[in-house]
């Protein structure tokens, strides 16, 4: 219990709430992101604007579960623990937006503490979900915000306003 608190607190001393940081986002070289070829522009009123969409998508938790753990333990040792509690196994570009379900290079182990860790990445997934199903942003200009830097997404789309 000691160990894991001390994780958590060096995760929030380790993650700026300024500026993105290696902490906020996943190593890029192994979580790109990735879509969903089936999401569409054309189709989004009949695919992920369809209230309870991923949850027809979603894999199930003996998934990611077993992939948050090799993670913690191998690529993404970097957290200094393996304590999956401590992280959420997020989509980059979420399921709302056509991310790719089950690609590992979609999927990685965010930190829940921190200021800029997984609840600050939910607030900008509604925000660009809420934009593409009412045509105020494309589809894949939203995947496009995930993929590059979610952060810089969250300040201008979310703190910004």
């Amino acid at each position: 219990m000691k160990r894991a608190l001390l994780v958590v607190a060096l995760i929030v001393l380790c993650v700026p709430s300024a500026s993105a940081s290696s902490w906020t986002l996943p190593i890029h070289s192994l979580t790109p992101g990735a879509i969903d070829p089936s999401v569409t522009q054309e189709n989004v009123g009949s695919t992920v604007c369809v209230v309870g969409y991923t949850k027809t998508v979603r894999p199930p938790v003996s998934y990611t579960n077993s992939l948050k753990a090799a993670q913690l333990s191998g690529s993404y040792s970097r957290y200094g623990t393996t304590n999956m509690k401590l992280f959420e196994e997020d989509h980059l570009i979420p399921l709302s937006l056509g991310g790719a379900p089950r690609d590992p290079k979609n999927l990685w182990p965010e930190p829940w503490a921190g200021g800029v860790g997984a609840r600050k990445k939910d607030v900008l997934e509604l925000k660009m979900h809420l934009m593409v199903c009412a045509h105020q942003i494309s589809l894949r200009a939203a995947q496009g915000i995930f993929a590059s830097n979610w952060y810089k997404g969250y300040l201008t789309y979310v703190a910004g306003k």
